[in-house]
């Protein structure tokens, strides 16, 4: 069967739509985008990308770009650690198999561009999906979600060009974000459902009587079940508001814990007041060194993050990741070419604590991790010590 007859043919509305779908790690993926364009020499070619990844994929300068401490003061610390975590896995099979993940977009885009018809991104913005996805994850699941991604680093998992390519012919394989939809059910939706909306929609919406769309495999089926339907995009492009619940626990701890400090030194016996600060102290300090240590902050990001916590804890705008990135950062001053390997040193654990870069981001999310951890010790054990 030749590439042109694998891809999804869907006739609407006068015009002519191919779907071809692919694996982002599949050499034989990027042969058949080419065969097909070559073939059908449609006028608008649609890939499933943002202009976000679009960039990714073709600016290798773009680490250069980065700001460690604009990330830090923005809170994206947590965001940029796990995307390049999740990514790393695909990178790594792509590197076993000889095929850049991505290749087939970038073949479609240079095939497109060959020809003279137009290129159309047609993927919602990875940080809305990003966002709506993690919001629909329980707090335990998201502490599973990071096990996953320290499992994917560390393993040693051998994959074959034909694993990929059943994987792909059974509809099973897309993207990094459609596995992690397999992985964890609750999140199909906006990793799988909503995008097979929003790209079925936009390919609809351009011009052009011959269209090829480049997508992972995962999202033909659904693309093609949602082609010729009304779909509002707007509700799919809103970016979740933050839980009121979570908004109000930042200041009703605090709250709590500056009361209970009040009624311990008013109302307690004598000494319970030095107790209760004693009982928030010591778990904040501990929990949040310790991880900072195991992350392997540097002396003064410890010494940082033992002072820094019980107070951070105590202030629901200002976050330990906020302290101890910076200083970590200013201790191990990361270079341009450390953001440049950054792709390479992100596919083993080994290799985000020996980039200075990776470092600094783990860092600061380990010591945010433990002054969290050491909050909730300390709010308990606060609250134990009140006077009957």
């Amino acid at each position: 069967m030749t590439a042109l007859e694998a891809a999804t043919k869907i006739e609407h509305d006068g015009r002519t739509f191919w779907l071809v779908g692919t694996a982002h790690v599949s050499a034989k993926s990027v042969a058949d985008v080419r065969e097909v364009i070559a073939a059908v020499e449609p006028d608008t070619v649609c890939l499933e990308l943002c202009p976000a990844r679009y960039e990714a994929l073709t600016d290798p300068s773009r680490w250069r770009k980065l700001d460690i401490f604009q990330v830090i003061r923005q809170g994206k610390t947590l965001l940029l650690l796990a995307n390049l975590a999740i990514g790393a896995y695909q990178r790594r099979i792509g590197k076993e198999l000889g095929v850049t993940p991505g290749s087939e977009l970038l073949a479609g885009d240079e095939a497109a561009k060959a020809i003279g018809a137009r290129v159309e991104l047609v993927d919602r913005d990875i940080h809305t999906t990003l966002r709506r996805t993690w919001s629909r994850i329980p707090f335990w699941r998201k502490l599973g979600v990071f096990g996953a991604i320290l499992e994917s680093l560390v393993s040693r998992e051998q994959i074959s060009a034909e694993d990929i390519e059943s994987l792909k012919d059974d509809g099973q394989l897309g993207d990094m974000m459609s596995e992690f939809a397999r992985i964890m059910p609750e999140v199909t939706g906006p990793l799988i459902d909503e995008r097979d909306q929003y790209m079925a929609s936009g390919i609809e919406a351009v011009e052009g009587e011959r269209i090829v769309a480049v997508v992972g495999a995962a999202h033909v089926p659904g693309m093609k079940r949602y082609f010729g339907q009304q779909i509002d995009r707007k509700p799919l492009e809103e970016k979740p508001a933050p839980s009121p619940v979570v908004g109000m626990l930042k200041w009703i701890i605090p709250a709590v814990i500056l009361a209970a400090f009040a009624f311990g030194w008013t109302q307690g016996p004598t000494g319970t007041l030095e107790q209760m600060i004693l009982a928030w102290i010591v778990p904040n300090s501990v929990a949040a060194g310790l991880l900072t240590a195991i992350a392997g902050g540097k002396p003064l990001s410890v010494v940082t993050s033992l002072f820094s916590s019980p107070i951070s804890s105590l202030n629901p705008l200002l976050g330990t990741a906020m302290i101890v990135g910076p200083v970590e950062a200013w201790l191990r001053k990361p270079t341009v070419e450390d953001c440049e390997r950054i792709n390479d040193d992100v596919q083993s654990l080994r290799g985000i604590y020996r980039n200075p870069f990776t470092r600094v981001l783990l860092v600061a999310v380990m010591a945010n991790l433990g002054s969290a951890l050491g909050a909730w010790i300390g709010a308990s054990w606060v609250v134990c010590l009140l006077p009957n």
